[in-house]
C-alpha cells in the first residue's frame, strides 16, 4: 500500500501554510497544481514523487513530495518533506 495524504494537510505539515484553514483555502482557490493539473478539492490526495507547483512570497515554487509527514514539526523537519524542483 502507497503512502498517501491529504494535500491540505501535507501542505501545512510542510509549513507552507501557518494553518489547515489556509492551505484548504490556497486549494480551493485552484492556486495549487499537483503534476501540472488543478487542485480544487483540500481532500485531493498526494504521495511522495508528486510534483506540486505553487505561489511562494510573490514566486512560483516547484517542489518534489520526498514523505508525507506525520505531524507538523519543525522547520529542519517540514524541509525534510520536499525538495525544491529547478
Amino acid at each position: 500500500m502507497s503512502e498517501r495524504i491529504r494535500i491540505d494537510k501535507w501542505l501545512w505539515h510542510a509549513r507552507f501554510y501557518k494553518t489547515r484553514a489556509l492551505a484548504q483555502a490556497a486549494v480551493s482557490a485552484g492556486r495549487i497544481r499537483r503534476n501540472e493539473v488543478r487542485i480544487e478539492k483540500p481532500g485531493a490526495d498526494v504521495k511522495p514523487g508528486d510534483i506540486l507547483t505553487l505561489a511562494r512570497g510573490g514566486q512560483i515554487a516547484v517542489v518534489r513530495i520526498l514523505a508525507c509527514g506525520l505531524r507538523r514539526g519543525p522547520a529542519k523537519e517540514a524541509q525534510e518533506l520536499y525538495e525544491v524542483v529547478e
